[in-house]
C-alpha cells in the first residue's frame, strides 16, 4: 500500500489528483480539519502551510492545508461560506503562526482559539487581504 492510499483510507477518501507540480490532492468531502490534522498527525505527516485564496464574486474564501509525508506533499482544500474554521493549533502546534497570519490578513476565526497580535496594530482592521466588498 502506497504512502497515498494509507492516507485515502485512513480519511474514507477515494478522490486523489496529482496537479502539474505533484501534490496529491484529496477530496476531503465533508470531513472537519481537526479529523485531517487527527489523521496527518497519527501518520507522522509535517504540517508545511495554509494558504488562504479569495474566490471570485463573493464565494468566499477557500484554504488549502499542505502537509508533507515522507517527501510526498499532501493538499486538502476547505471551502468557506462563513469567515470560520475549526483551529487545528492544540492538535498541531505548528499552525500557530500561519493561522494568526491567515486569521488577520483574511479576517478568518479559527475557532476554538486565542489570538496575539501577529502584524496588524492597535486600530487595524482584520481582513487587510480582502477586497473592500468582502470585508
Amino acid at each position: 500500500m502506497t504512502v497515498i492510499d494509507n492516507i485515502a483510507e485512513r480519511l474514507g477518501i477515494n478522490n486523489v489528483q496529482t496537479d502539474s507540480s505533484g501534490v496529491q490532492w484529496f477530496d476531503i468531502g465533508h470531513r472537519s480539519v481537526r479529523e485531517l490534522a487527527t489523521a496527518m498527525k497519527a501518520c507522522r505527516a509535517r504540517f508545511v502551510t495554509i494558504t488562504a485564496t479569495e474566490l471570485p464574486g463573493n464565494d468566499g474564501l477557500r484554504l488549502d492545508y499542505l502537509w508533507d509525508l515522507n517527501g510526498h506533499l499532501l493538499g486538502f482544500s476547505f471551502h468557506l461560506d462563513t469567515n470560520s474554521i475549526e483551529s487545528i493549533f492544540d492538535i498541531c502546534e505548528a499552525t500557530d503562526w500561519i493561522e494568526r497570519e491567515v486569521h488577520e490578513g483574511f479576517a478568518v476565526d479559527f475557532v476554538g482559539r486565542a489570538y496575539e497580535p501577529l502584524l496588524l496594530r492597535e486600530g487595524n482592521n482584520l481582513g487587510v487581504n480582502l477586497r473592500e466588498e468582502i470585508r
